[in-house]
């Protein structure tokens, strides 16, 4: 039972009752844990490139896998979406550091 799955995003994602809502006008993601607010991702878009600002998670969430979570969940939507992104968050550039399989999203400087 140990056969690859590589779109199983398990090990990144390791919290139950997780939702994300999507606040257009504001450019963010905000993460729940059931009715409690966990923190946000900020992001401005122009077309089709989405550059990624900042993730802040409150702080008695911190270092316990919510951010991993938030942006796990953000770049799965952008990418279901085929759009490509910039990271201008350095709690994203380390991610895609640590997980690469998203690296082909990021958008190659000109």
């Amino acid at each position: 039972m140990n056969a690859e799955q590589p779109h199983q995003p398990v090990d990144k994602v390791v919290h139950q009752g997780l939702r994300l809502d999507h606040d257009e006008s504001r450019g963010r993601f905000s993460l729940w844990h059931g009715s409690t607010f966990v923190g946000f991702l900020g992001y401005y878009r122009e077309g089709d490139v989405v550059t990624i600002q900042h993730t802040i998670i409150n702080e008695e969430f911190g270092r316990r896998g919510y951010a991993r979570a938030l942006v796990t969940l953000v770049l799965d939507r952008f990418n279901n979406e085929g759009l490509k992104i910039i990271p201008e968050c350095s709690y994203v550039q380390d991610y895609l550091r640590r997980y690469p399989e998203y690296n082909s999203m990021v958008v190659n400087p000109s």
